[in-house]
């Protein structure tokens, strides 16, 4: 079992991989050539947010390899991530194998010296422990770790990395072979070369070919210009030319030079990207605006918006635009033909199965769908067909996927990936893994609604699938709530709430409160604020076990729906937060009493717990981890994280059975709440932030709204505590007034049109 890890090498890299190594939950210790450069590195980490919680860097000791290798003698897990260079790798492997002990394992982060040259000469039973485990950046929200074993790897030390990164560090493992590039830096560094070659030659517009060959595709919006100049055009360039001279003249990524002559003079004119303030974008001198290069003159001109007769054509469908005759459809066909069929002809060379080399680029790129998913969408015989006619080699996996039907199917309700030998075998899915996509491919949902599906867990453990936009709370999806609350009893005895999306919820559906005020007036407003009251309030006191397992934003509505379950279970990168006092509105739904209950039942006086309250509320605080919303009171003590996403819904259902055995609804508290001294204490909070210059108007009158609310009134009086619905009484007044008031409705209009706050 790994408890202790050592990171060598305090640069960008090694110092984020130190960091998430303290993530989940490891004694780690940092080491540089000098202790000053540790140090450093784990400062760079807390300003950077690569620790979940900053207080986890006191996880980390730094020190110098000069001094210090004695600190990784009880390591079981000892990282390299120095430079590229194989002599002062092996230097490094030679000093850690004197300090070392008997078993511990030694790894190097690189992606582009084989693991068999890295071990070359070493001493004799160094190479059983070592392999190469490889980390994207940042390694906090990377989720893709390529693992390479070596001939002499022990399995049981690739089995204990493997079971660590999964379960402790969230991360997507894939095995790869010992291929300059693996996975990932290989198919994604012959995308990078092609589009970005592909169109300079061309003279496209760098918004066109960023707007083409990204979100049709399932690509990130950065493109490829808006990636490299993430990445850094000097940098892109070396990673290029590494793997050009890693890799046989006969392979497709000599096709293309590394350093177009564009590129050689943005790299002479200091124009790097990102890093150095220009690159293929910049901001204007005025800083108003932006500046993009011209990719045929190479100056730089104003920023236009996207413009393509092939994406307006074919309406941005991947099919459509590569068959479009526009310059953006030839440039969509020119790349993505190339990209893939690169792709179909690596397969068994860099891995054995076509989904290990979909993993990697969903998790490691961005990319919604791997390549060969994409390839089943396009249709394997369609692309055989164009490769032919544009007269590029039909690699021979495509060819046997277009005769067979594509590259996925389902057999018995489990999903099958063809092999290079023609047969489909089941995708993996690791033990504790558990996924609505899984469910469905092998049953229907327990219950299915307009906005909402029921989904058997197993074990009696039922799931509510939200299923509307952005998982939003519509009047639908409360109805249906209700009635979920009624089916579970008769087959289940917990219900999880959670899905597969990358979002729980961003909260109630802003345009069903604004055409509901709009149609019935104020008292429509609060009959509908007393549905959702309803809705979360049956689930909070149903005769089940109700655990929200809460990944991504949640958010108004969505934060307060988990705060009405018996138990959370966060995903790590968990934002959450009572957000309403951005569009002018107060928590309406349950949240402001719910927070008066949470830190009233931590021990805080009447008095300090309205004042916690506000201070959550009024700022609308999100949390940037499932760690930070312990820290903040959104997640209680014994409410559990889960490090990586695909576990989310199997840990929920673990934390669900242990409730469920004798279970017993909660009982109602009173809650003790400060009346008149509160309003004033808010009061001279409101002031001192107006004198401050930090509030405007409008959100002086919500934080007055919010002050009554959350100190039950001013005739409220902490010896004679009100019950629940009293709060939920003075919310909704509140909620109501505020909605009705022109500031409120231009902040919410502003929300909905541009999706930012309005400052008012």
């Amino acid at each position: 079992m790994i408890r202790k890890a050592g990171v060598i090498g305090a640069g960008v890299m090694g110092s984020g991989i130190a960091a998430h190594l303290a993530n989940g939950g490891l004694e780690v210790v940092l080491l540089d050539m000098d202790k000053a450069f540790a140090v450093q590195g784990i400062e760079k980490q807390v300003k950077a947010e690569g620790f979940v919680d900053p207080a986890y860097a006191a996880r980390v000791t730094p020190g110098s390899t000069g001094d210090d290798l004695h600190l990784l003698a009880d390591a079981d897990w000892i990282i390299e991530a120095v430079s590229e260079r194989l002599d002062i790798k092996q230097t490094l492997y030679r000093a850690v194998d004197g300090v070392r002990k008997p078993g511990s394992i030694v790894s190097s982060n690189t992606s582009t010296i084989p693991l068999a040259t890295l071990t070359g000469g070493m001493p004799d039973g160094f190479g059983r422990d070592f392999l190469i485990a490889h980390f994207f950046n940042p390694p906090r929200h990377m989720r893709l770790l390529e693992l390479v074993g070596g001939a002499e790897t022990r399995p049981e030390a690739l089995e204990a990395v493997r079971r660590l990164a999964d379960a402790q560090l969230g991360k997507a493992v894939v095995d790869c072979k010992d291929t300059p590039g693996f996975i990932g830096n290989r198919i994604g560094c012959y995308w990078i070369l092609v589009a970005m070659n592909e169109a300079i030659a061309r003279g496209l517009d760098v918004e066109e070919a960023d707007a083409v060959i990204g979100k049709p595709f399932g690509i990130p919006a950065t493109g490829v210009f808006g990636l490299v100049d993430l990445i850094g055009i000097d940098l892109i360039v070396a990673i290029l030319r590494s793997l050009q001279g890693a890799l046989p003249a006969t392979d497709a990524v000599q096709a293309y030079p590394a350093e177009p002559a564009l590129l050689t003079r943005m790299i002479a004119e200091k124009r790097l990207g990102r890093k150095s303030g220009a690159g293929f974008v910049k901001l204007s001198a005025d800083r108003k605006s932006r500046e993009v290069t011209d990719l045929s003159s190479g100056d730089y001109r104003a920023q236009r918006p996207a413009a393509s007769e092939s994406l307006d054509a074919s309406r941005g469908k991947a099919k459509a635009l590569m068959e479009h005759a526009g310059a953006g459809g030839q440039y969509a066909a020119a790349v993505m033909e190339k990209t893939l069929a690169y792709v179909a002809s690596l397969v068994p060379e860099i891995t054995d199965t076509v989904d290990a080399v979909d993993e990697a680029m969903r998790t490691g790129y961005g990319w919604k769908t791997g390549p060969f998913e994409m390839i089943d969408q396009l249709g394997a015989g369609w692309l055989a067909q164009r490769l032919a006619a544009s007269g590029i080699a039909v690699p021979e996996l495509l060819a046997l996927a277009a005769g067979k039907g594509g590259f996925y199917t389902v057999e018995n309700g489990r999903r099958m990936a063809l092999g290079p030998d023609g047969v489909y075998r089941p995708v993996a899915i690791a033990d504790g893994v558990l996924t609505i996509a899984a469910l469905a491919l092998a049953k229907a949902p327990a219950w299915q609604g307009s906005a909402a599906n029921l989904w058997d867990l197993g074990e009696g453990v039922a799931a509510l699938e939200l299923r509307t936009k952005m998982n939003t709370f519509s009047e639908a999806l409360l109805s249906e709530v209700e009635e979920v609350v009624e089916r579970v009893p008769r087959d289940f005895r917990a219900l999880v709430i959670g899905s597969d999306s990358p979002v729980f919820s961003a909260g109630a559906d802003l345009r069903t409160f604004l055409e509901t005020l709009e149609k019935g007036g104020p008292a429509a407003l609060a009959t509908f604020i007393d549905r959702g009251h309803a809705a979360f309030g049956r689930l909070k006191y149903a005769p089940f076990p109700v655990v929200g397992a809460a990944a991504g934003l949640a958010f108004g509505g969505g934060c307060e729906v988990l705060l009405h379950c018996d138990a959370i279970q966060g995903g790590i990168e968990l934002q959450m937060g009572l957000v309403e006092p951005r569009i002018g509105l107060i928590p309406g739904w349950g949240g402001c009493k719910e927070m008066l209950a949470r830190f009233a039942a931590a021990g805080e006086a009447p008095l300090s717990a309205t004042l916690s309250a506000f201070g959550l509320i009024a700022p609308a605080r999100v949390s940037k981890s499932a760690a930070d919303a312990k820290k903040l009171g959104f997640l209680r003590s014994g409410d559990g994280i889960t490090m990586n996403r695909d576990r989310l819904l199997g840990d929920a259902r673990r934390a669900a059975l242990a409730l469920a055995e004798g279970y017993a609804p909660p009982q109602a508290p009173l809650l003790a709440l400060p009346g008149a001294a509160g309003i004033a204490a808010i009061r001279e909070k409101l002031d001192a932030e107006a004198e401050a210059g930090r509030l405007t108007a409008h959100d002086r009158v919500v934080g007055e709204a919010l002050a009554v609310v959350l100190s039950g009134g001013a005739d409220a009086d902490p010896s004679r505590p009100v019950t629940e619905d009293a709060v939920l009484a003075l919310e909704k007044a509140a909620f109501v007034e505020l909605l009705g008031t022109q500031a409120t409705l231009a902040r919410v209009k502003h929300m909905l049109e541009t999706g930012k706050p309005l400052r008012n």
